[in-house]
């Protein structure tokens, strides 16, 4: 209860004045010092994030929720409501980059959950292409004997025919099954190999599907932030989710095999303590979670 009180108190009342003190001793408003103060990256636009949020001043809480075509004037808006002059050309750059930033997060994350809300068609040509082409990345020197076969288990899924498998994320999950096996072929037939150890082997496939609801929850929550605002400078585009799939999935079979569960059955129990481990490493404002060049021994 304290506590809920002094974060009211703080927010509408605190916090005004010691940003006004703050502002008289340095003679820079709050935005100027996180743009002229931090790196950057997330530690910049998670303050810049914070900052336009907590205003009383309705340009700039709006700031947050411009396109990407509007960013250009909204800085401007921004800089005029600051009374900051249009030729601080630092200024105007580095918040241009932390409003695409934003404003880039969220529509990446409508992107992914458009994908995701997309059901698995077996009648959908390129739908059943994408699958056949994940298993000819994994199994190249084994041709599929028929479209519905006990064969995929191989792979990992749980029957005979995939698109079963694929009712939680939906196309979301083939996608990334299929880009780590394009992107990371040698790295994802070695995973395949590993997964099917007499004592430690779990269903890739499953595993696979299971790790993208990892990816897309950790999007949604806004925890991966942190992790994207570093990565890149601008807009983050699907690309970027994948490539932070792909590092889920060589992280968790690392992992996986580290910790040597006594059987599947405790799947959900290691499961939930790698997503712990990764949630923790995106608590970190310099966090960097990629595959990049790493090779699987």
């Amino acid at each position: 209860m304290l506590l809920q009180l002094w974060g009211l108190l703080y927010s509408s009342c605190v916090r005004f004045w010691l940003k006004w003190v703050v502002r008289l001793l340095t003679g820079k408003c709050e935005l100027q010092r996180v743009l002229h103060g931090q790196k950057e990256g997330a530690r910049r636009t998670l303050g810049i994030e914070h900052s336009l949020g907590s205003s009383k001043n309705k340009v700039l809480r709006n700031a947050l929720h411009v396109d990407e075509a509007e960013v250009e004037k909204c800085v401007k808006d921004v800089m005029k409501e600051k009374k900051i002059e249009q030729k601080d050309i630092r200024f105007k750059t580095n918040l241009h980059i932390s409003l695409l930033q934003i404003t880039g997060y969220k529509k990446l994350y409508l992107n992914v959950e458009n994908l995701r809300k997309v059901p698995y068609d077996s009648d959908n040509e390129e739908h059943e292409e994408q699958l056949i082409e994940l298993w000819n990345l994994l199994m190249p020197h084994e041709n599929l004997k028929a479209r519905i076969t006990k064969q995929w288990c191989d792979i990992g899924f749980q029957g005979d025919d995939p698109k079963t498998d694929f009712r939680g994320m939906g196309l979301l999950g083939l996608v990334n099954l299929v880009y780590f096996s394009k992107h990371y072929t040698n790295e994802a037939r070695q995973i395949l190999s590993r997964s099917n150890h007499p004592k430690l082997g779990y269903s890739y496939a499953i595993v696979g599907i299971n790790l993208t609801e990892m990816a897309y929850s950790l999007l949604k929550s806004g925890d991966l932030k942190p992790h994207l605002y570093n990565v890149v400078s601008g807009l983050p585009q699907m690309e970027h989710f994948h490539q932070f799939y792909c590092y889920l999935v060589y992280e968790f079979d690392k992992f996986w095999f580290e910790e040597e569960p006594e059987s599947i059955m405790h799947f959900n129990q290691y499961r939930e303590k790698f997503h712990e481990k990764i949630k923790g490493l995106l608590l970190d404002y310099d966090a960097v979670l990629t595959l990049g060049d790493k090779k699987k021994p």
